[in-house]
């Protein structure tokens, strides 16, 4: 057994950190091994939810999981820039694709060296990025053929090995993802009309898209068809016994001589709600103080919260809140005094209660226009129903706490 002195904290509360221990996320799993197994590609997977609920960590698991089945596995986090433009969209892809291609020896190139008498050697010649980008400039038609041309070509190659069942696109933060109609680019809708084309011709080429609930209207607004040719797997927060497990078996791994009381569990339970980063987060703080207490030789003490959560309301909340000017926090005040503000709230419910709180109460299209505002800033979001939610887990818990240090 290791000493305290010897222990390393095991909690890992970073954006995208693999936990210690993955728990309460078996049902997606099981939803992967689903599509894993279809002989053609019907249905491609959305991972979608608030941040801090595990969107990358689930990824990142299904990654090996895949590859275990005979997968190949390509992707990465899509930024602002990947979706100027259809090219940039396609270069994205070729990009990606070509990691796994480069080995794929197509034939041979024979090059005659200079000077008299000179010999001639061949070189191998493989799907490799410089390749792939050749294929999509000489085919001739639209950005979306020149890239179904590449993919079918790398099928084609692909077929001849027997142990691949597929190839998967993994993309994270895929809310980026945007079509720009002023300008005559539409590279969401190009992604999507390539899968759905090349799909309909049997090629096993699967899309895995990972991003905040704003994500999956994006795709139906984009394409209609979006709706059936995705499942959407929806992360929440994990149930208790789920967050009991995220707390306890990190500790019984490192066979910690330190364990935390079932007061201190349920504490770190009901203050976390089940969110995964929060209880990475508070577990983190709490496992350094009982290890000092420990070292000092004094009992582990109660889990100082208040100091935990201004900890926390500091590194994780603080600089979100501070994209919204004054105008937005006081419409984010207000939304936060809703009863059932942390589920939904409605634009109609928002107007009621600033004409009954407020000096200068807030009109629908007011409402309407800051809260898209604060969706473009990742703050709210409008969900399937029609209705908005806090794009932040316990945002309105924080913005109460906030409120009620300023009165």
């Amino acid at each position: 057994m290791k000493t305290v002195n010897q222990l390393q904290n095991p909690f890992r509360p970073g954006a995208g950190h693999m936990p210690p221990y993955l728990a309460g996320r078996e049902p997606e799993i099981k939803e992967f091994n689903i599509l894993l197994k279809q002989e053609v590609i019907l249905e491609n997977m959305v991972l979608t939810g608030l941040r801090g609920v595990g969107k990358t960590v689930l990824l990142d698991t299904l990654k090996p999981l895949a590859i275990r089945n005979g997968w190949l596995w390509v992707g990465t986090d899509l930024s602002e820039s990947s979706s100027l433009s259809e090219t940039n969209m396609a270069i994205r892809l070729l990009t990606d694709l070509s990691v796994v291609t480069s080995t794929i020896v197509t034939g041979v190139t024979e090059v005659q060296e200079m000077g008299f008498g000179a010999n001639s050697h061949k070189i191998p010649r493989a799907l490799n990025y410089s390749t792939l980008h050749n294929i999509f400039n000489e085919t001739p038609g639209l950005a979306a053929d020149k890239l179904k041309r590449v993919l079918e070509i790398v099928h084609a190659y692909l077929s001849s090995v027997t142990s691949i069942n597929g190839l998967i696109f993994a993309y994270d933060e895929a809310q980026n993802l945007t079509d720009h109609a002023a300008k005559d680019e539409y590279p969401l809708s190009l992604l999507l009309d390539v899968f759905q084309s090349i799909q309909k011709k049997g090629i096993k080429f699967a899309l895995v898209l990972a991003g905040l609930p704003t994500l999956f209207p994006k795709l139906v607004g984009a394409r209609t068809f979006s709706e059936r040719m995705f499942r959407v797997v929806f992360l929440d927060r994990l149930k208790d016994a789920a967050s009991k497990d995220a707390i306890i078996k990190p500790i019984e791994q490192q066979k910690c001589p330190i364990s935390m009381t079932d007061e201190s569990i349920k504490s770190i339970v009901n203050i976390s709600k089940g969110y995964p980063y929060f209880i990475q987060f508070i577990c983190r703080e709490v496992f350094d103080i009982f290890v000092q207490h420990h070292n000092a030789g004094k009992q582990p003490p109660t889990v100082p919260m208040e100091e935990i959560l201004r900890k926390l309301d500091t590194d994780f909340f603080a600089g979100r809140y501070a994209r919204a000017t004054d105008r937005q926090r006081e419409l984010l005040k207000l939304i936060s005094n809703i009863s059932h503000a942390d589920s939904e709230f409605t634009v109609q419910e928002v107007v009621a209660l600033s004409k009954f709180d407020m000096d200068k109460p807030f009109s629908s299209s007011h409402v309407n226009q800051m809260l898209n505002t604060l969706s473009d800033a990742g703050l709210v979001y409008k969900n399937r129903h029609g209705k908005y939610s806090f794009a932040v887990p316990l945002l309105g818990e924080f913005i109460r706490r906030l409120a009620k240090q300023d009165s």
